[in-house]
């Protein structure tokens, strides 16, 4: 039911980190939760490590560049994420809830809806009441018209088909925006960081002409910061 996302990037200064993480685990993320067609908020740490060579990044600076959180909303459709939300009263963010907000850096959001799911082989061990798996992947970025036929059949026909099939991997959705600078995403679940740094990296290797394709393609993306992110569940709340 969780068909849109609402998914905030930003950095945090250490010396306001853990207010700002009490706050919105204890405070912020329930209250989310609460809104109309909203179902799930988790909250995520990015590890931190260089993207690889072959991907391109905007160059664009008025693309904010945060990367050492992740917030995710996952609601019924991506107009839960309008202000305010069908049938919710606007309310005025309160004095702490600015203060609060104020914290995050370089913040960056996109409202995503689903273009595409697939199971991973470990889809059984999905949490029912955490939102989102241990470990995720996230990929942000925007296409070259011509190349987005190439894009879209090669995740009906080879990306999302692997990703049903490799170890440690819950699913996989691959996103568009209704809001938000990248046109593109994609989501990956994962039992845990290490699971996914096992299977993840040289999954392809098995089947070179898939893998070219993959190079060839991923080369023609424009990256937003930092992407794709690896990162680890800090927290979450369900409906």
């Amino acid at each position: 039911m969780d068909r849109a996302l609402r998914i905030s990037w930003y950095d945090l200064a250490y010396s306001n980190r853990d207010a700002y993480l009490s706050w919105l685990h204890g405070t912020y993320m329930p209250a989310q939760v609460k809104r109309p067609g909203v179902l799930w908020a988790a909250h995520y740490e990015c590890e931190q490590g260089p993207p690889p060579d072959r991907l391109r990044h905007t160059d664009d600076k008025s693309v904010p560049a945060g990367n050492g959180y992740i917030l995710l909303l996952g609601a019924n459709d991506a107009h839960a994420f309008s202000d305010p939300a069908p049938g919710a009263l606007r309310a005025e963010p309160s004095a702490e809830e600015k203060k609060m907000l104020a914290m995050r850096v370089g913040e960056r959001v996109n409202i995503f809806t689903d273009e595409a799911q697939a199971d991973g082989p470990e889809a059984k061990r999905r949490e029912p009441r955490a939102g989102l798996s241990p470990c995720i992947q996230l990929g942000s970025f925007n296409c070259p018209g011509p190349d987005e036929n190439e894009l879209l059949a090669w995740y009906a026909r080879w990306r999302l088909p692997s990703m049903s099939k490799l170890p440690g991997c819950i699913g996989v959705r691959k996103i568009v925006s209704v809001a938000g600078w990248a046109k593109h995403g994609v989501l990956y679940e994962f039992v845990s960081l290490e699971e996914r740094n096992k299977h993840f990296p040289g999954h392809e290797k098995a089947n070179p002409a898939m893998e070219a394709w993959t190079d060839r393609l991923v080369r023609k993306l424009i990256h937003a910061p930092g992407s794709p992110n690896v990162a680890r569940r800090i927290a979450s709340v369900v409906k």
